[in-house]
């Protein structure tokens, strides 16, 4: 059974992954970079994940070919999408937050590369209802 405690210490795993790839590359890299490098990250702290995850958008029953794609969905119950921009704009946390609704699952993480510290300034956790749901 997934719980928060079991959020709360994957999402420590996860932003763990984001400040070593961080500490090593530094800032003003393109977004590509940083995926590359997380997926050897996570691949190297053994963290489930799948890469640039097709999410499918139900209309009136039928599926909208949208071509929507989540950076990290990890262990099926978070959304990672990665940055590297001057800063976090609404656009970006409404993203994450639509892909969790689509995706039903209780948690996102927004991640921007481009900062001189992550833990500090680079990263956005999100919840909706779906984490009020779990113990």
């Amino acid at each position: 059974m997934i719980t928060q405690s079991y959020l709360t210490d994957l999402t420590y795993r996860i932003t763990g992954a984001c400040i070593e790839v961080h500490k090593i590359l530094g800032p003003g890299l393109l977004e590509s970079v940083y995926h590359k490098a997380l997926k050897e990250e996570f691949n190297l702290r053994e963290i489930k994940f799948v890469a640039e995850f097709p999410i499918e958008v139900l209309y009136k029953g039928k599926s909208l070919d949208c071509a929507f794609r989540c950076d990290f969905l990890i262990e099926d119950i978070i959304v990672l999408e990665i940055k590297s921009v001057k800063s976090f704009d609404d656009i970006h946390r409404a993203k994450v937050l639509n892909y969790m609704g689509l995706l039903k699952v209780p948690k996102g993480i927004l991640i921007n590369f481009n900062v001189s510290n992550i833990y500090h300034e680079g990263q956005e956790t999100l919840v909706n209802k779906y984490y009020g749901q779990l113990l």
